[in-house]
């Protein structure tokens, strides 16, 4: 049966009753993301405020539209068909309820399923929570009194319409994608070698004396690769107890600077269950006669717990005085504790090897602060790297879609996040006005559109004398390791590499023999070794 003249009046209430939920919902979204940077300190001018809200109109709106339309019509579809069941004047209510709890499913189900923890990030506290249900409850209610005030759904006899007579159709919601364009690889003279295949989501990579190589596997696996490529079949054994989920796993084994005489390595790893966990650093001796970790022991432990599965940092690095430093991400929900010095999320830490913490770290004598913290305002750092020549400290961390950034680490600076950053979110909303503000530091380089930078590796080989000083920087989303010069204005990307692999790339390590040795990062995942093209092959 055709829509009726009354049904095409039922379609334009459904409209402009879904189009006020998703205007109000952007506004209160732009507005509940700028009260947390003001809950900061920050200061927000109104002529930004009103420019974020117009932003988030036009980008964040058009996502959150087709999320709510889905929702919106099929509850709405719902509450339709029970209407005949319900007294007149309760029926608006029963519209109501049903947009509230649709929308309630719908983020559930979108936050189980997406990558990130929370999709739309006012759904992150539970003020935000409650004022978008509010908005879209606000909504059916004013599609149920003009549902009962106009009686729509009474057909030409008077009787009731047909669903088929009354449906609210919608348009298809259109996949957003996020185009990365990519430079082309440059012409280098090299030649990529397998050393190790089969590896499950390898994280991290160490060289032990003597040409043996460690390699950690996100589940919580540490395997050892002889110096002539033979993996050995079984995992070390006596590692601590991994959450392994989603971003959460075990990440970085890094050996004591005097392995060869305590046999000491260290290792970097999530701990805890999904609604409490943290990151945690723990040592221990490793006998490679028996290939199994001894005397472990848990010597940090982030503050504070959190839940969910992401942004957890996890890199570590020696400094030139002999301290470890520890990279903390944001927990992705919790980026403002980025900017507390009461939280470790979001941060660097400093400490001895033995987990006691330096007397000269930035915030050891300040009160309140946790005097661990080397460094803060990070989103989530995963690559990390001393050049002890120049006594500098060199980090990149994920910005959300674009803003990725390489920095030069100062003791006791801030870097921003989530108060500065390049990058919007990944529904299109702003995440803050401001890309610098006072007291904060700028990157060294930005990445916009996003590359997803993790591994970071400064070439002091002898293999590629052109690469001499250069960063290498891994990719996981543009696939491809850049090779990045720093200059007197920053850095700058010289050359592009490895595109032609086709893969996700997890670590990058110079090998003391010279050559570039590679993790990707996938279910079977691969130790590759880079050598100039002349080179003869591993044996």
């Amino acid at each position: 049966m055709l829509i009726t003249a009354k049904g095409y009046k039922l379609l334009l209430h459904f409209i402009w009753t879904l189009l006020l939920a998703v205007v109000l919902s952007t506004l209160a979204q732009t507005q509940l993301n700028l009260l947390a940077l003001q809950q900061l300190g920050v200061v927000i001018p109104a002529s930004e405020r009103w420019a974020t809200s117009w932003h988030d109109i036009r980008h964040f709106a058009p996502v959150y539209a087709a999320l709510l339309s889905v929702s919106y019509g099929i509850s709405q579809g719902v509450a339709l068909g029970l209407r005949r069941f319900i007294v007149l004047r309760w029926q608006p209510a029963l519209f109501a309820l049903a947009a509230g709890s649709g929308l309630w499913c719908t983020l559930l189900l979108v936050n189980a399923v997406a990558p990130m923890p929370t999709l739309i990030a006012a759904s992150r506290s539970l003020m935000g929570m409650l004022v978008l249900l509010l908005i879209a409850a606000l909504a059916g209610a004013l599609f149920g009194r003009a549902v009962a005030a106009k009686s729509y759904l009474q057909n030409s006899r008077g009787g009731p319409a047909r669903p088929t007579s009354t449906a609210v159709w919608l348009l298809p919601c259109l996949l957003l994608t996020v185009l990365n364009t990519e430079p082309a690889s440059a012409n280098s003279d090299y030649r990529v070698d397998t050393v190790v295949q089969g590896l499950e989501h390898p994280w991290s990579l160490a060289f032990l004396p003597g040409g043996t190589m460690l390699v950690t596997e996100r589940p919580g696996r540490l395997r050892l690769v002889h110096a002539d490529g033979r993996l050995e079949p079984e995992p070390i054994a006596g590692l601590p107890e991994v959450f392994a989920s989603g971003q959460a796993g075990l990440f970085e084994v890094l050996p004591a600077q005097d392995f060869a005489r305590s046999q000491q390595i260290f290792l970097s790893y999530a701990c805890g269950s999904r609604r409490a966990n943290h990151s945690c650093l723990a040592s221990a001796r490793l006998d490679l006669s028996r290939l199994e970790l001894t005397g472990l022991t848990e010597i940090f432990r982030s503050y504070p717990a959190k839940s969910g599965n992401a942004h957890y940092g996890g890199r570590l690095v020696w400094l030139g005085d002999g301290s470890i430093v520890l990279s903390l991400g944001d927990g992705f929900d919790y980026r403002e504790e980025a900017q507390r010095l009461t939280s470790h999320l979001g941060s660097l830490v400093r400490l001895w090897p033995d987990g006691t913490i330096p007397a000269d770290n930035p915030f050891a004598a300040k009160r309140g602060a946790l005097a661990e913290i080397y460094s803060y305002g990070h989103r989530n750092v995963q690559g990390l790297v001393y050049d002890s020549a120049n006594n500098q400290l060199l980090s990149h961390e994920h910005g959300p879609r674009g803003g990725d950034e390489l920095n030069r680490i100062e003791p006791g600076r801030n870097y921003g996040w989530p108060v500065v950053t390049q990058g919007i979110d990944y529904t299109g909303a702003r995440i803050t006005p401001f890309t610098a503000y006072q007291g904060m530091e700028p990157p060294l380089l930005d990445w916009t559109p996003s590359i997803a930078p993790s591994g970071l590796a400064l070439y002091q080989g002898d293999l590629f004398p052109q690469w001499q000083g250069d960063l290498l920087v891994g990719a996981l989303a543009a696939r491809q390791v850049q090779r990045v010069r720093l200059t007197s204005q920053g850095a700058e990307v010289v050359e592009v590499l490895f595109t032609e692999l086709q893969v996700r790339f997890r670590d990058v390590r110079t090998g003391p023999d010279g050559a570039v040795y590679l993790l990707t990062d996938e279910p079977q995942g691969h130790l590759l070794r880079v050598v100039p093209a002349a080179l003869p092959a591993m044996q």
